[in-house]
């Protein structure tokens, strides 16, 4: 989570909560003092931070788990998904829902025409990341040279895998996922992406394009029909990946119009009058920014009381249970 994110968020938080505190996690040290001052909730903005050992990660969501303390959004088995984008698609495909064929290339290998059972064009992504990282005018391939070429500089650039896709040609649309207070029912808020043709006159959206200063121009979703293709797709995969609270689900349509899932963030940004989680909300329920905050908020809090109301059933329990001896 940035400064901007952090302080906008305690801003909220702080106009109704007696005691909001900012930690920033930048070691387990600093995790370990935040599990000490036990908050009743952690608002979360980051997935993971290093470990000790090299390729180690310790997970924020899984470490407030094992310690008792509620904290905002999806838990550690659905977030660990959005780190690993082949296996989201395998699970979706696996429900029996809509995502482009696809294939992993390890970093450092070299994909050969015959063994390649994808049919181009073909895109490629980084396995790993986010916020478009690694995704560029390159990412498009029509052969088994560019492919080659886009997965070795993933492999130098990026030290990762490429998840290869057939392309999928449509429009592109953000999903935002919102639960109920008080119910077990979503709230499922479509919006389009419309970002500008890239060098190569081909609308996708680039890791140069989400950095951007000027942020890709979305829309309403006005047509019944699709609108209802999308939520459904949405909430299907957000339920398939064992997501909770909140989310974003990003879908994109093929040659013949037919929504196939590209990816999940569970995590999604949260910059005041920025991010495209925050203009679902706008866009569909005319949510501001403040009542998203507190919507979400309220959401763990509510997940917080009925922890401690097991662990305290629990407790009794035991104080109950005979004693051998």
């Amino acid at each position: 989570m940035s400064d901007v994110s952090a302080t906008a968020i305690s801003n909220v938080l702080a106009s109704i909560y007696r005691s909001v505190d900012v930690s920033i996690i930048n070691s387990i040290a600093d995790l370990n003092n935040l599990i000490l001052r036990q908050p009743d909730l952690v608002f979360t903005g980051m997935k993971y931070l290093p470990g000790d050992t090299p390729g180690q990660k310790i997970w924020l969501a899984g470490y407030l788990e094992q310690h008792r303390i509620s904290h905002t959004g999806s838990a550690i088995s659905a977030i660990k998904f959005e780190q690993d984008k082949p296996q989201s698609k395998r699970v979706i495909i696996d429900a029996g829902l809509s995502s482009s064929k696809y294939l992993v290339i390890k970093a450092g290998r070299r994909a050969s025409k015959d063994a390649l059972e994808l049919s181009f064009p073909l895109f490629v992504k980084p396995t790993n990341l986010g916020a478009g990282a690694g995704i560029d005018a390159n990412s498009i391939v029509w052969n088994v040279a560019e492919l080659n070429a886009k997965t070795k500089a993933l492999y130098v650039d990026r030290s990762a895998d490429s998840l290869v896709e057939e392309y999928l040609p449509g429009r592109e649309f953000s999903v935002g996922v919102l639960k109920q207070e008080f119910s077990e029912n979503y709230m499922v808020m479509p919006i389009e992406m419309l970002p500008g043709p890239n060098t190569n006159g081909e609308r996708i959206i680039s890791g140069e394009l989400k950095s951007a200063k000027l942020e890709t121009p979305v829309s309403a979703v006005t047509e019944p029909l699709l609108r209802d293709k999308l939520s459904a797709l949405a909430l299907q995969s957000f339920i398939a990946l064992g997501a909770r609270d909140y989310g974003r689900i990003d879908i994109r349509l093929d040659a013949k119009g037919i929504p196939n899932f590209l990816e999940a963030n569970l995590i999604p940004g949260l910059i005041k009058d920025s991010g495209n989680f925050q203009k679902a909300c706008l866009i569909n329920l005319n949510m501001p920014y403040k009542e998203m905050i507190l919507h979400i908020t309220r959401l763990g809090l509510a997940r917080q009381s009925k922890l401690l109301a097991v662990h305290e059933t629990q407790a009794f329990n035991r104080a109950l249970s005979p004693v051998s001896v």
